[in-house]
């Protein structure tokens, strides 16, 4: 499969499993799982068919392992990200110590007055690395601040916020970890936030 049919069937599958599950007649369960053979189905009578070895390779080879199959490998859902209701059926879990999240430096201010929030998603999406936050927040710039300039796409330079994540959490905040060791928490106030870049 080629880099860019694979890409396709990832954005295909986000937009659907996170966000609109109904534009393809699929209802997700409330752990946000839908069976794969309606699935694969489902997205051959809306015109963009799928097998299930483009699906198995897509899962086991997204960059950031967005999707996972139950362990009978008759389900699959995203593995977070979601703007309906689901309940991921995550455990609370102690955090390391620090946390990042990387975002567009058009968001700065606001975030520094009213800290990180959850928005649209069911969480705020942490990484445990700074290489990591910091290509989130390229690709967040990509989207708000890309031009077009002589035929090259220029990109505004990505906001890193270092997260204080062990007091965060024993002044009781819970913190859940994805299949794919995405760190989600409801909200992070200004002072448990310090801007890296």
């Amino acid at each position: 499969m080629s880099v860019k049919r694979r890409t396709k069937i990832s954005k295909y599958l986000s937009y659907h499993l996170r966000h609109h599950p109904e534009k393809l007649g699929l209802t997700l369960d409330q752990g946000g799982w839908v069976d794969v053979e309606n699935l694969l189905q489902a997205t051959q009578k809306h015109h963009f068919p799928l097998t299930r070895q483009e699906l198995t390779q897509v899962v086991a080879e997204n960059e950031k392992q967005r999707f996972s199959f139950d362990q009978t490998g008759q389900r699959i859902r995203a593995n977070q990200g979601h703007s309906i209701p689901i309940d991921l059926q995550l455990t609370p879990t102690q955090p390391p110590d620090i946390l990042y999240h990387g975002t567009s430096q058009k968001f700065v201010p606001k975030i520094l007055q009213q800290g990180l929030r959850k928005m649209s998603r069911h969480h705020v999406h942490l990484s445990s690395d700074q290489i990591t936050a910091k290509k989130v927040g390229q690709r967040h710039s990509k989207q708000r601040h890309g031009k077009q300039r002589h035929g090259k796409q220029l990109h505004g330079k990505p906001a890193i916020f270092q997260i204080n994540a062990t007091q965060l959490y024993h002044d009781g905040f819970p913190f859940y970890c994805t299949e794919n060791q995405v760190w989600l928490v409801d909200h992070v106030p200004p002072p448990y936030l310090t801007l890296l870049s």
